[in-house]
């Protein structure tokens, strides 16, 4: 009886000794990945301060003129702060971007319109009724501001002008097979209805979720999409290296 009560015991102190070892070697482990992303992040901020200080000569030669539309993506809770916005905004036209979309979830940077244009003295607003061959005015900077409901509306729109012209067509034909609507169909579409909006050459990120968080898929066939972390640590260094990245990088396929 003694000997059966021992072997319980060693067998229940061997299983809390592998449990406390495996716990051991989990911390040891997660210790270590935070260490690596502690590194990284100082390279990277480091990184940051080096090109915004105009050490590392090679970020100087930005060739924005390949930059024709920038789509700016921010996390809705991050939208609200506003001089963040203009900050960044500011940034870029010092950089020297010309065309902007401002874009979140929820519309908070479309509330915040007229304080960001108030900031942003030589700035216009970009208005419906897109045109390929004139954007914006190449003096200033043009600022689209949209949000989710603004392209779930467009589709919406889009698709029941689809379906009122295949109706129509339908009753005049006397046909009425199934009509399958493609790419193209949606596109001609959006234009009709004064809502296709510029495709962005580059979309940055900012907010923790690495995603672009709704922003319509019909403009982004193209577009180079890169995750630029928290608005509130946004950095002029990431910023100038984004857009470095985006225009040294060769294209085989696009507009």
């Amino acid at each position: 009886m003694d000997l059966k009560i021992e072997l319980q015991r060693a067998t229940s102190f061997a299983s809390q000794t592998g449990n406390l070892g495996l716990l051991l070697l989990w911390h040891i482990l997660h210790l270590f990945v935070r260490l690596w992303y502690f590194m990284l992040w100082l390279v990277y901020v480091l990184e940051s301060y080096l090109i915004s200080g105009g050490i590392l000569k090679r970020y100087k030669a930005l060739n924005v003129g390949k930059l024709q539309y920038l789509a700016i993506v921010v996390e809705s809770e991050d939208a609200y702060e506003t001089s963040k916005v203009i900050e960044l905004l500011q940034w870029l036209e010092a950089i020297g971007v010309k065309r902007v979309c401002l874009y979140d979830t929820e519309g908070v940077l479309k509330k915040s319109k007229e304080v960001i244009l108030t900031k942003m003295k030589n700035a216009l607003v970009y208005e419906e009724g897109y045109k390929d061959e004139s954007l914006a005015d190449e003096k200033n900077m043009s600022l689209e501001f949209c949000s989710f409901s603004d392209g779930k509306e467009a589709i919406t729109k889009a698709a029941n002008l689809l379906f009122v012209k295949y109706l129509k067509l339908a009753t005049l034909s006397g046909h009425h097979e199934e009509k399958i609507f493609t790419e193209p169909h949606m596109d001609d579409a959006l234009k009709a209805i004064g809502r296709r909006g510029p495709d962005p050459d580059l979309l940055l990120v900012y907010g923790p979720a690495r995603c672009h968080l709704g922003f319509p898929a019909w403009r982004m066939r193209y577009t180079e999409i890169i995750h630029m972390g928290q608005l509130k640590h946004m950095r002029y260094g990431s910023l100038i290296k984004a857009i470095y990245k985006f225009t040294t990088v060769r294209q085989n396929y696009g507009k």
